[in-house]
């Protein structure tokens, strides 16, 4: 099969690895039908996540169908339409009977950075009962691909993290693929106020599109002076969904004495600075961490009730064999305005 593989730093490659095989009773091999680049894939590629060793398949994201299982995958049969969790999950430990499948601990985030992933023709899925989910006919495969990371995280750490509650205030830092994500998700919780800052005019227009409140250009307007304006003493809830080094401290700003902050950005630098000049900062609670993707089932029956749009998160499409073409172009946001990059098998 053909597949995209890490090499070193900067050096990636699209070409044939030996398929997949049913190594343990639980495992599925899946055929890759869809799969999106991540922003943590773009890490990896840099060299930003150290454990990934060089000849790892990359990719978290993908929706595909059951080609293999293994004797001990009682839930999906051959032919069976998934969505592959981001998180793999043995589903029987202290972490996961918990509701904490990030943290599992023979699993987590192990698809594209210990074990190999989906950027591949196929996939071999540990515990397939419980780290793929059954697809039914009425979700198309770009916004099932939505139900692997993006909309899990932005729920998860972002509205739940963040106690979005209703008639709520909110404002997300960010509306790229994830920001953008938040503001689905948050809508879903009823918020009276949903803000959405960001820097680039398209991306604006996309949460524009979404629904919220306000949309804000920090260059042009006072964000702080904005929120202020619109919610008082500032917002109950800031999602941040962007990682740049001011963005933590611009969040301190927006949120109210005893609100919350929620970050969901992928880090590559220190995240969490404070304003200097500020000796004594507003009392507030933080919440971050790994995704568990417990979401997966009740955001998949919102899916298929017609509650997600694919089309506002992902700005490229491209075959699954013009995989190094879709990275070059997602490597690039600035200039190619890639936000949600998906790939396709044709035909």
């Amino acid at each position: 099969m053909r597949a995209l593989v890490y090499h070193e730093p900067g050096e990636v490659s699209w070409q044939n690895v030996p398929d997949p095989q049913v190594s343990e009773p639980c495992d599925a091999v899946v055929r890759i039908d869809a799969v999106s680049i991540c922003r943590a894939d773009l890490r990896i590629m840099r060299g930003a996540v150290a454990e990934v060793d060089p000849g790892r398949i990359l990719g978290h994201e993908a929706v595909g169908t059951v080609a293999r299982a293994g004797p001990g995958v009682a839930g999906l049969g051959v032919g069976d339409r998934v969505v592959i969790s981001a998180v793999t999950a043995c589903g029987r430990c202290g972490p996961c009977l918990a509701g904490r499948r990030g943290q599992c601990l023979d699993g987590g985030w192990l698809l594209g950075r210990r074990i190999d992933g989906v950027q591949a023709e196929f996939v071999r899925v540990p515990y397939a009962d419980t780290s793929a989910h059954l697809l039914p006919r009425r979700v198309a495969d770009d916004t099932a691909l939505l139900l692997s990371d993006l909309l899990p995280t932005a729920y998860e750490i972002g509205v739940l993290g963040g106690r979005v509650e209703p008639g709520a205030s909110v404002v997300v830092v960010g509306c790229g693929a994830f920001g953008l994500a938040a503001i689905a998700t948050a809508k879903l919780r009823s918020p009276a106020l949903i803000v959405a800052i960001d820097k680039n005019p398209a991306r604006l227009e996309s949460a524009r599109r979404l629904g919220v409140d306000l949309a804000v250009h920090p260059s042009l307007q006072c964000a702080a002076d904005v929120v202020a304006a619109a919610g008082g003493i500032g917002a109950d809830t800031v999602i941040k969904a962007v990682d740049v080094p001011d963005a933590f401290e611009l969040c301190t700003r927006l949120v109210r004495p005893g609100g919350r902050i929620a970050d969901i950005s992928a880090h590559g630098r220190p995240a969490m600075l404070f304003p200097e000049e500020d000796r004594h900062v507003p009392p507030m609670t933080v919440a971050a961490g790994l995704v568990d993707a417990v979401s997966i089932p009740a955001l998949l029956g919102l899916a298929a009730a017609g509650r997600f749009d694919a089309g506002a998160f992902i700005t490229h499409r491209f075959d699954l064999d013009e995989m190094l073409k879709a990275y070059e172009l997602a490597s690039r946001p600035r200039e190619t305005g890639a936000s949600k990059v998906a790939l396709f098998r044709s035909g």
